[in-house]
């Protein structure tokens, strides 16, 4: 009996809504310790006032990269050694389940006595992927040096999803090359 409910443990846990993929890419060769400054991208370019109150969080992961920059040393400069780019893309989701002939209730009627057990996804409810982007572009040269993409189930509540931003972030710069001081 123990044996379906670790089972059933190991697979809520597989579905928690608090795992995120974080994948981590840098140029072969360039050693980010190197620069020392760093500034994001021209905001007017970004065109930052079309995300005021759209609940995109951009602003969360734009303090959340400050953070984590100026743990590594890091100090923000009018013409830094590094640009940084920052996206935010967030999808809504549908949540779906299998349909089961054993549970569902009775078999589709499909034309004249054709009976059959049909399966088919079945939609139990929708959530927000949301997807950061982290470009790290060296200024002098115009090249990207290093990128992080984080990917994870936002929380509709903006406090959480402000956490959630954080985490990821914490989690793509525990992966960059400058350990935090």
């Amino acid at each position: 009996m123990n044996k379906p409910l670790l089972a059933l443990a190991l697979g809520l846990a597989a579905c928690s809504s608090e795992q995120a993929t974080t994948q981590v890419d840098s140029r072969p060769g360039v050693n980010l310790s190197r620069y020392h400054t760093y500034n994001f991208m021209d905001e007017v370019a970004r065109n930052d006032s079309a995300f005021q109150n759209s609940g995109s969080n951009i602003f969360d992961l734009k303090r959340a990269v400050t953070r984590e920059m100026a743990a590594r040393g890091f100090q923000k400069a009018d013409k830094p050694d590094l640009w940084v780019n920052i996206g935010l893309v967030t999808q809504t989701r549908t949540q779906t389940r299998q349909a089961n002939y054993q549970t569902d209730g009775a078999p589709y009627y499909i034309g004249q006595r054709n009976y059959h057990w049909q399966a088919g996804d079945i939609p139990v409810g929708q959530y927000q992927e949301g997807t950061a982007t982290i470009d790290l572009v060296d200024a002098a040269r115009k090249e990207l040096v290093w990128q992080g993409t984080t990917s994870a189930i936002l929380s509709r509540t903006p406090t959480r999803a402000a956490k959630q931003i954080d985490k990821g972030v914490a989690d793509v710069f525990a992966r960059f090359p400058v350990p935090a001081r």
